[in-house]
């Protein structure tokens, strides 16, 4: 017979073995998802390759709520806009957390604005954030936004070939003005240069399924670097990051020193008030970096789709034309005022936003548990706000795949007539929900609008040639691998509408001098030659 110490050795292994497969498991009070397998869960369905294409598909065939289990670890996706409403606006106060990330904590030390923890750093940094980002702040800079985009006007005219560029360089020059009161007045300037190296690279760092996932198998902060590539890349991007926004900071603190230099920048007044926030050295440079690489994404990304679905889609272009020249006329350029009177141009603003919105997939982490249709969201667990998803489901908008600014005439916001009095519908969902809402909205906002009114009323974007004289449209799938969605570098063939549209946008960029100038004390010698050069060049050319 079997001694009593046996029976009992081996009940405690068949209930140990039954924990271990019951890893990836999903639990009975979760939303439904996909199949798991014991220990990995889904992991080894888990998409890394525009990740929100696949999640989209499980929202459409799970509903609007639904779960993956990674490992012993729980995501739940929603993607409606009453999911968003009661799960992440309602019940904000608990779901305002960011899941852990070991390389964020590595990179920012905890001051990331945007993807730090939900707590006393965090409501510290946020609250000088909203101090600092308010309408009346926002009002300032429309000056230098105006002149921005004034040179992104003139860039196309004269470097179409040179686009992409062009507009990465209106986006960043834009929001490090308004940050560092410090311009980028050329695609070259070093500062832009330094983004561009560094921001890849974090970008590769953030993106989940690039490196071993340390934050469900915690072990693997304990291998080696030799066999963990992510800790030098997080050394490597974190230096890069500290001497771009730090040295950027100190620039500022040194203009602040001198009489009749300051620009009202958001950075002065975050210097100037740090002891009184009780904002340490690192809290300062993070919050300033973490502004420039929200502005810069998200304004690039927008003009780029922009242009992408007006050269695909001409039907808008023409309808947008026909608006302009009816209200605004050729005679003069578009001003923010016109944007009221311009029902079709906000369509198209409100379409972009819907069609590619810049951050697909959000993530968020519950502080406690969540109810939401029966289901229990638990504490711990991954929340990601599946904003693709939600823009692109059929049931809620007709034909989600077409980029058909006339959605936004018919309704209010661009559903389906029967949809509208839904809770949770509101335009700005593309700027996020509840706490974490985008604090920077006033100036993205106004970016957004000035930009579309000036390039549209500038300019016609048409498909380009091939050898054969074919036109070529462009493939409006074919967007980058990244956290946030921006089209691959494509062709298209910008003209001026008119000699009188091209000799406006020269007699522009020359009256804006002005508002360059405030902001270009600490440019490098080599962009005021070039700033003086062009200048001379437009001057000629009046």
């Amino acid at each position: 017979m079997l001694s009593i110490q046996v029976i009992g050795a081996v009940a405690v292994a068949a209930f140990l073995l039954y924990r271990i497969l019951r890893i990836g498991s999903r639990e009975k009070f979760l939303p439904p998802g996909p199949p798991t397998i014991p220990l990995l869960g889904n992991l080894h369905i888990f998409p890394t390759h525009l990740a929100y294409l696949k999640m989209s598909e499980w929202n459409r065939q799970y509903g609007d709520i639904y779960s993956l289990k990674i490992g012993s670890g729980t995501v739940v996706v929603i993607g409606s806009s009453q999911a968003v409403y009661e799960v992440l606006d309602k019940s904000s106060g608990l779901t305002a957390d960011r899941p852990p990330n070991h390389f964020v904590d590595i990179v920012t030390e905890g001051y990331h604005l945007v993807l730090s923890h939900y707590g006393n750093v965090w409501r510290n940094m946020r609250k000088g954030a909203h101090e600092i980002l308010t309408l009346k702040s926002a009002l300032q800079h429309r000056p230098i936004q105006d002149a921005e985009s004034v040179q992104l006007m003139y860039d196309l005219l004269t470097q179409p070939k040179d686009f992409f560029d062009s507009i990465r360089r209106f986006s960043m020059s834009v929001i490090l003005s308004v940050t560092f009161g410090k311009r980028a007045p050329h695609t070259r300037t070093r500062e832009l240069l330094a983004f561009f190296e560094m921001h890849p690279l974090w970008e590769r760092i953030l993106m989940p399924g690039s490196y071993a996932p340390v934050d469900f198998l915690p072990f693997l902060k304990y291998v080696p670097e030799r066999w963990a590539a992510w800790k030098g890349d997080c050394k490597r991007v974190k230096k890069m990051q500290e001497d771009l926004y730090f040295g950027l900071m100190e620039e500022t603190k040194h203009r602040l020193e001198k009489k009749g230099q300051e620009n009202g920048s958001y950075m002065e007044t975050v210097i100037k008030k740090a002891d009184e926030w009780g904002y340490n050295y690192q809290m300062v440079g993070h919050l300033g970096g973490t502004l420039v690489e929200a502005g810069s994404d998200t304004t690039s990304s927008f003009t780029q789709t922009l242009i992408l679905a007006l050269t695909a889609f001409p039907d808008v272009q023409k309808k947008a034309h026909e608006e302009l020249d009816r209200v605004v006329g050729q005679d003069r350029m578009p001003q923010h005022e016109d944007f009221a009177n311009l029902p079709y141009c906000r369509a198209v603003v409100n379409e972009v936003h819907r069609w590619r919105p810049n951050a697909p997939l959000i993530p968020r982490r519950a502080q406690d548990d969540v109810i939401y249709k029966g289901y229990r969201i638990p504490k711990g667990a991954t929340i990601v706000e599946n904003l693709y998803g939600l823009f692109h489901d059929p049931e809620t908008y007709d034909d989600p795949e077409r980029f058909w600014p006339d959605r936004f005439i018919l309704s209010e916001f661009g559903t389906k007539k029967h949809l509208e009095k839904d809770p949770g519908r509101r335009n700005n969902l593309a700027f996020g929900s509840g706490r974490r809402i985008c604090a920077g909205f006033h100036v993205g906002s106004y970016s957004t609008a000035i930009n579309t009114m000036n390039l549209l009323w500038s300019f016609s974007f048409l498909p380009f040639k091939d050898a054969h004289g074919v036109e070529q449209y462009p493939d409006i799938y074919n967007y980058a691998q990244a956290l946030a969605s921006f089209p691959n570098p494509f062709e298209v063939n910008i003209q001026p509408r008119s000699p009188a549209h091209a000799a406006l946008i020269r007699h522009a960029f020359a009256d804006h001098i002005p508002d360059f100038q405030r902001y270009e004390h600490d440019i490098a010698p080599e962009d005021r030659k070039l700033v003086e050069a062009l200048r001379e060049e437009v001057k000629r050319s009046l």
